[in-house]
Parts: structure tokens; sequence; C-alpha cells
């Protein structure tokens, strides 16, 4: 897959943009519904704005958070047993009552429907379609105007592009060099621009000038700041809050390409584990799962506030006048300029920071986010969240064995020192994944069985972290530790019999 360029310092703000500008586990992963992904109670302004986006009751949107809640957990425990052929999912219903999990092998159908969810076969993988749009990612510097959006769309199997001439896609699509049995164009009058315009969704300004909202209150370490859009600012530019006082100044931007920043506030600001809900109250973040395709999700904004709609697609490749931004979140949640950095939340979820969109909040739109995890991963930093500041990670101390290496999205490594150990006796062999904050890092110990290896535990929750217990006898073990999602530096410890 096509991975994201280094950051860089940022970009010029010449652009009309909603800147406006804009558990450990042993061997199994908790039960479905354990999840936590959403709060029992709905937070305040939430009901009423997905009645009025969404167009259903109070009772059909406190259902809808319910479900999704439960489903998150199915959808995840699934889509690990799949592996490589998972083809991705999605809920449906006005109560989001019904998951469907896609697969290109039919004999994984009757543990699909058993865990809850229905089951569609279909010809491509999620690895396949992902691969397809890497392949236009590669060419987006050739893609014509008229050709601004591309995405994985899990729903028809297939990668979707948009252009409002569709003759002119088809060539762009010929030239990329793609799969074309993966492809295809749908016609679409879809301009998207960026936003350009310490609680998420609050306004701030950039030197005094541009206008951005606040994604989410982070740390890093001891120092406070913020996550919002990469074409807000450059790293250096300082910032002021909602009332004008001073706040901060920009350490790291990245557009095109990403569209991420974050920001380090002064002693006069203190981040809260808050989103705006655009009626007086606040909107608790409990963690950052990443919501499932058909989710409801709601945006706050300094422009147009709070308003809520569903997740389209999750891998987008979205084209600005400055450039291409790769694997943001598609959704129909409208926004405006101003509205740019602001916060997408999905139950106490931190989704992502809004980039740009098309349309506007009185007529409708489409909006895409840069996923959050992307930029608390790149940037060492850590959500704040209502659970408080996690301690420092202890380095999975206390193993007869340390050991530490650096992965990449999707990337693997066997430990120790890409070998194997040998245990002579019985016995419980025992470990600790030590994952960067943000990211989903999964443990898997393997064990050989005169030809080939074979998983004998496992640690596989949505977590950065895991652990490990087995009692196996004598033979030949190897920890494969694999990045499922975000990237960064891990430390294994262990123990053998």
């Amino acid at each position: 897959m096509l991975r994201r360029r280094t950051v860089t310092a940022g970009c010029a703000l010449a652009i009309s943009v909603l800147t406006l500008m804009a558990a450990p586990a042993v061997a199994e992963r908790e039960p479905a519904g354990a999840t936590g992904s959403s709060a029992l109670k709905p937070p305040p302004g939430m009901v009423q704005a997905m009645q009025r986006d969404l167009g259903i009751t109070a009772e059909q949107a406190e259902s809808r958070l319910l479900n999704e809640s439960r489903l998150s957990g199915v959808e995840t425990k699934v889509r690990k047993q799949l592996t490589d052929t998972f083809a991705g999912s999605w809920l449906t219903g006005s109560t989001s009552g019904t998951l469907t999990v896609a697969t290109t092998d039919p004999s994984a159908i009757s543990s699909i429907t058993g865990s809850g969810a229905q089951a569609k076969v279909v010809s491509h993988s999620i690895a396949s379609l992902a691969a397809a749009k890497d392949t236009l990612d590669k060419a987006s510097a050739q893609a014509p105007k008229s050709t601004p959006v591309w995405y994985v769309d899990v729903r028809t199997n297939s990668v979707v592009v948009l252009s409002s001439q569709p003759a002119e896609a088809e060539a762009f699509i010929a030239a990329s060099g793609v799969d074309k049995a993966a492809v295809r164009v749908e016609q679409s009058s879809e301009q998207p621009q960026t936003y350009y315009d310490v609680r998420g969704g609050d306004a701030y300004y950039i030197n005094n000038s541009a206008r951005c909202s606040i994604g989410f209150p982070v740390t890093k370490g001891s120092t406070p700041g913020f996550v919002s859009a990469g074409h807000c600012g450059n790293a250096g530019n300082s910032t002021t809050g909602y009332n004008q006082v001073a706040q901060g100044t920009f350490q790291g931007s990245s557009f095109p390409t990403n569209d991420y920043s974050w920001v380090a506030v002064n002693s006069n600001w203190t981040p809260q584990p808050w989103v705006n809900n655009g009626s007086g109250g606040n909107v608790t973040v409990s963690g950052s799962t990443v919501a499932v395709v058909g989710a409801s999700i709601c945006r706050s904004g300094s422009t147009t506030g709070w308003h809520c709609g569903t997740v389209q697609q999750l891998n987008t490749s979205v084209t600005y006048s400055q450039g291409t931004v790769y694997e943001v979140t598609r959704t129909n949640v409208c926004a405006e300029p101003g509205d740019s950095g602001g916060s997408f939340i999905s139950g106490s979820q931190a989704q992502g920071v809004t980039s740009g969109g098309s349309g506007d909040c009185t007529s409708g739109g489409t909006t895409y986010f840069q996923p959050v995890n992307e930029i608390l991963s790149v940037y060492g930093l850590t959500l704040k969240t209502s659970g408080g500041t996690p301690p420092p990670p202890t380095g999975c101390s206390g193993y007869q064995q340390t050991v530490s290496g650096s992965l990449t999205s999707g990337a693997s490594a066997y430990q120790p020192n890409n070998s194997y150990y040998q245990s002579t006796v019985s016995g419980t062999h025992s470990a600790c994944l030590d994952g960067p904050n943000g990211t989903d890092f999964d443990l898997y110990l393997q064990k050989w069985n005169g030809s080939t290896w074979v998983n004998v535990a496992s640690g596989i929750t949505s977590a950065p972290d895991e652990t490990i217990t087995y009692s196996g006898t004598s033979g030949y073990y190897r920890y494969r530790v694999e990045a499922y999602s975000g990237s960064g530096s891990y430390t294994l410890g262990f123990s053998k019999p």
C-alpha cells in the first residue's frame, strides 16, 4: 500500500479552505459488545443533531449508538479472523442494526453469520482494492481537475472514481495501469476545497488572520496542545484562541499528501477531553476506535457548529487545488470554510480532523477528514480522554529478554532478531508488547511443527499493547509483531520456560 510521505514543514494558506480556513489479551479478544466504543448515555446535543441530520427519531438515534457500540466489537473480531479474505464491512438500517461483512471466501459464510453479522461473498479483498487505489494514488499528479476524488467503496466492492467528465476519468484510469476490473467511474459535480479559515470544534486564529477549528486536545509528554488540519498553518506559525488570547505555536504540519498538524499551547490554556456540541455543552472523548462504514458520525466546527451524518468510505484520496491528500475518510456531513481542523466524533470515539469538502450546511455536502490515529502516531501524541492521560509505558520490563523495533502500518517483524528461540522443557511462555499510542499493534506466538510455523497464542485487541501467556511443550518458538494499524516504535519483552 502506498504510505504517506514524511511530515513536511507545512504549506502556504493560499486556499479557499474549510480552515476556514478551516488490553492485554490471552489469545482471545474481549467479548463483542465490550468495546467501550460509545458512551452508554449519548452526549448532550448529539441525539438532537442526529435527529435533524439523519431524519430519525430520538429513540432511533439512541438505538443506533448502542448498536454501533455493540457491532464494532463484532466487526473487529470477524475482520481479524478472515485475514486476507476480508473484503470490508458496513452498517445499514435506521438504527444501524445490521452489520454486513464481505469476504472472498464462500466457506467463511457460516463463521460470519455465526457472529451475528450478515455475509456477502465478493470478488475483491479489501487488500486488493486498497492496492488498486494505491495505483491511482501514485498517478494522482496526472489526474484531471474534473476527477478530484477516488475511494475504496466496500458496499460495491470496487474503487470508485468521481468525475464531472467520465471520459477524462477513464483516460486517467487507463494511464495509471490500475486493474480496470476493480475500478468504476461515477458522474459527480463534486469539487472539494479545503476549509480555510482548547476544546474540539472551537475557533483559533493563525498569525492573527486565518481562522480554523481545533480538532482534539492532546499532550506530548508534559506539553499540552491540540491537533488540527495541516493546511491551517505551517510549523512556527503562532495561534490565538477564540477569545484572541495568545495560545500557542504550530509544532508540525503536513499538507498536501496528508492534512494534519499539531499545536503546542502555552500555560494559559488547559486541554480538556471535550468537543463543543454546538449548543452550549460538551461531548466527552473516551477513545479513538475507528467507526465502521455506515456508522453515524458528527462534526464540530467554529463556523457551522454541530452536524451529523454517516461514514461513507474509509480509504479515500481527494485532490484539492494544492494537491492530493491520501487515506482520508469520506462522509456526508456538511461543513463550510472555517470548520477546517474541527472534530469528527462517533459516539464518544474521536475519529479525525476536518480536511475539506464540497457543498454547505444549507444544501448539504460531502466532507473529508484526516483520521486522528495517524496524527497521534506520527507526532507521538496522546489523545486527551475522560480517563485522563495514561501513565507512561512500562516498556515491558521484568522479562528475561527485551527487544525493540519499528514498524510501518501493515508491516510485521519476527523476534528475537528475525530468528527464533528454543525451549528445551515444557512450561509457560509469556510476552508483553508495548506499542505506540494511538495504534493497533498485535502479537502472535508461533511454534515450529516440523514443516511450518503455526500460531499457538495471540494478543489481538484493538489497543497498541498486548500480553500473551502460553503453556507449551519443548520446541522452537518465535514472536510475530504486526502493525495492524498505525506506525511507530515498539518494545517486546518475553520469557521462556
